[in-house]
């Protein structure tokens, strides 16, 4: 089993990260919605929604969504929010959903650059594109690993729920590792996040390649400009 297959569908990934930011995620679609002025009733799909939080949230704001993951776990959390305009799949990026359907296709928050070899990620983007109507529009928001690896936390410890997380931090082949020992009580598990160091030129060639067009790049969840040595995110908005 992969390790983002074995780690994301565990609790403990859901206990370290169930404090993410809900209003920095809402000021971000709401900027989106408003900057590409997406109508309501516009068909999205989320890709690699995790839990759902901005899928429900693009709901709520009136679009017509479908999310879907890898992780089985966090699907059935979704699948408690499903109503008659948004639903949740357990599915693989890599895998075209529906072909030519969606007005907006959204991968959102670091979902992304989990495969070894790059002609995974190649065939992500591929689906992500096949995914999209003629004059659709994908938006990819990733971390500036420029900054990320400058501003690098190496070691830390947190305790969450009395479950005790040390976390290891290290730039290796590429990748940005981050090794998690966990005590809970007497059991210590052990799992690791591996994420590709993937940058503006590399998401350029995956772009062209899948026949998009990039026509905006942005730092923040703001939409600023993007700065490779000070912006948080980079955010990549491409037309089919």
């Amino acid at each position: 089993m992969s390790w983002f297959a074995n780690w994301f569908d565990s609790p403990y990934y859901h206990l370290l990260y169930k404090n993410r930011d809900e209003k920095e995620a809402q000021v971000f679609i709401d900027n989106l919605i408003q900057y590409l002025q997406i109508p309501q009733g516009s068909k999205l799909i989320d890709i690699a929604c995790g839990k759902g939080r901005h899928a429900i949230y693009f709901n709520k704001k009136g679009m017509d969504v479908v999310g879907i993951d890898l992780s089985s776990n966090s699907i059935s959390y979704a699948k408690e929010h499903e109503n008659s305009t948004l639903q949740f799949s357990a599915h693989d990026m890599r895998e075209i959903y529906k072909r030519n359907y969606f007005d907006v296709v959204t991968n959102l928050f670091t979902s992304f650059g989990y495969f070894d070899d790059k002609t995974d990620e190649q065939e992500a983007i591929n689906a992500m594109a096949n995914n999209l109507k003629i004059g659709g529009i994908l938006v990819i928001d990733f971390m500036n690993v420029k900054k990320v690896i400058s501003n690098l936390l190496f070691s830390e410890q947190k305790t969450i729920d009395g479950i005790t997380f040390n976390i290891n931090r290290k730039v290796e082949g590429g990748n940005i590792i981050k090794d998690i020992a966990i005590t809970d009580g007497i059991e210590k598990q052990q799992f690791q996040e591996k994420v590709k160091m993937i940058t503006l030129a590399d998401y350029s060639e995956f772009i062209t390649n899948s026949g998009l067009k990039i026509i905006d790049i942005f730092g923040n969840y703001h939409l600023e400009d993007f700065d490779i040595t000070t912006s948080d995110r980079l955010i990549l908005i491409c037309k089919k």
